[in-house]
């Protein structure tokens, strides 16, 4: 009977620990998006602002010349700026570690520990 109580003992510390390291993951990853989005909203405005400003100045300054070749050379620049970036944020998203990658190898080990087979 000591025996059982000992193993009932150790399958619930192993659960309680991969629990814990779950949620650890978890926090982990909701800190990590929230951080990202909040950082990637303010550089967007800070850019957005910096390109309209950018845009009027250049425009002002080629007015009596060559307004309509600036802008349209301008919007093809924001325009393929826009594309690779867009390129890079998806290139990034997808280069992102698994979601609970450590509590899977975890419990793979847990599962060969415990299999008496091999």
């Amino acid at each position: 009977m000591d025996s059982v109580k000992r193993l009932a003992s150790t399958l619930i510390s192993i659960v309680s620990t991969r629990l814990e390291l779950l949620a650890n993951e978890l926090q982990e990853e909701r800190l990590h998006l929230t951080q990202m989005f909040f950082l990637s909203l303010l550089a967007l405005f800070c850019f957005g602002m910096a390109l309209l400003l950018l845009t009027i100045f250049i425009t002002v300054l080629f007015w009596d010349d060559h307004r309509i070749a600036v802008l349209g050379g301008l919007c093809a620049l924001f325009f393929m700026s826009g594309i690779l970036i867009a390129l890079l944020l998806r290139s990034k998203a997808q280069s992102r570690p698994r979601l609970f990658s450590a509590s899977l190898a975890e419990l793979a080990r847990d599962r060969e520990q415990l299999d008496p087979g091999e």
